[in-house]
């Protein structure tokens, strides 16, 4: 999976607009007890959900949704550099910032998505323009604008996102090409040096079990964290698709990065079909959204279980994986699915 999530259309709203759309406390259509925030308390786990931020501005149930039922939230796309720096020195945070005063409305932490990828970059950062040494302090200015414009406000980064082929080799990027695997060393000690609070990951699709991937990921950062790199957290995205099944031992890959010293995080989970829908697919579904909520209250140190959307109405995966979908908590119409139950009766129950 190259393509990870499409780029929204930009929010034209005003800041001033959007602020005065923000609710002024979570609501929601069913009672603020029967929600997924409510059955969370206790078990020391957030949950949260990504956000589109045009839905945000645009749609009142989406909005109160997004208050009522998560308390941490993700920008699907506001934080990457594409939007972030659209022309080199030119800086737009209106959207994102928006973002966080929502969150900050509604006692909500952000996860920050993503300081360095090999996707979504702007369109002026051209390799073919710029040498290795030109690029290395381009990525930190990068990251020393994002971090510093954000500070105080961001709970944890994915300081870098999808580093690793599946089958554990680097991934062929404008950063490894030029700059060599030491860049992410670099990444992290930048965006520690800019905001020391932020607690900071590293984020990844299909590293969720202990497989190629995942192993590279742990002889990485047990090597970064040897040198006093500021490595702290394991996300595991868990986009799962339930014509492949699920991975069968998330716990025991959790417990080899916790003993690192690192906390963990499922920071994009949704289970996608083949559609049309059946009833084996759909609780299928339900059990693939258990299988990595349950590694995470099992765990000693997961600290969040964060959802990529929570409504067919906005979800990236139809966009592409032909002939898939129905991938979220709630269908089209913000209904309920079997996983939703699933997911906050398995939270009621740890509470």
């Amino acid at each position: 999976m190259r393509l990870r999530h499409t780029v929204p259309g930009a929010v034209a709203l005003t800041s001033l607009a959007f602020l005065l759309i923000i609710p002024a406390a979570p609501a929601a259509a069913a009672s603020a007890s029967d929600t997924l925030r409510a059955s969370a308390r206790g078990t020391g786990v957030r949950i949260g959900t990504a956000v589109n931020t045009d839905a945000l501005a645009d749609e009142a149930q989406y909005r109160d949704l997004t208050a009522a039922e998560f308390n941490t939230v993700t920008a699907e796309n506001v934080m990457k550099w594409q939007l972030t720096e659209p022309e080199r020195g030119v800086h737009d945070w209106a959207a994102a910032d928006r973002l966080i005063e929502f969150a900050q409305a509604n006692g909500q932490k952000v996860r920050g998505h993503t300081l360095v990828w090999h996707s979504q970059n702007p369109d002026w950062l051209n390799e073919e323009d710029f040498t290795p040494t030109q690029l290395r302090a381009i990525l930190r200015q990068h990251i020393f604008d994002e971090v510093r414009h954000f500070k105080g406000k961001i709970w944890h980064w994915d300081v870098v996102n999808e580093i690793f082929e599946d089958d554990g080799s680097w991934r062929d990027t404008i950063w490894l090409r030029n700059l060599g695997p030491g860049y992410v060393a670099d990444a992290f000690r930048w965006a520690h040096q800019a905001d020391p609070k932020a607690k900071l990951y590293v984020n990844d699709y299909n590293n969720e079990g202990i497989n190629p991937k995942s192993d590279a990921y742990y002889d990485l950062i047990k090597q970064l964290k040897s040198e006093g790199v500021p490595v702290q957290g394991y996300g595991m995205q868990g986009h799962l698709a339930v014509q492949y099944g699920f991975p069968a031992d998330v716990l025991d890959n959790m417990r080899r990065f916790e003993k690192l010293g690192l906390d963990t995080a499922f920071t994009e989970v949704d289970v996608r079909m083949l559609l049309p829908t059946d009833t084996a697919k759909v609780q299928a579904q339900a059990e693939g959204y258990n299988n990595l909520l349950r590694a995470c209250l099992l765990a000693q140190r997961c600290v969040s279980y964060t959802v990529w959307g929570f409504t067919d109405k906005y979800s990236w995966v139809p966009g592409v994986f032909t002939g898939e979908g129905y991938a979220t908590l709630m269908d089209e119409n913000y209904v309920r699915k079997p996983a939703y139950a699933a997911v906050r009766d398995t939270l009621r129950l740890a509470a």
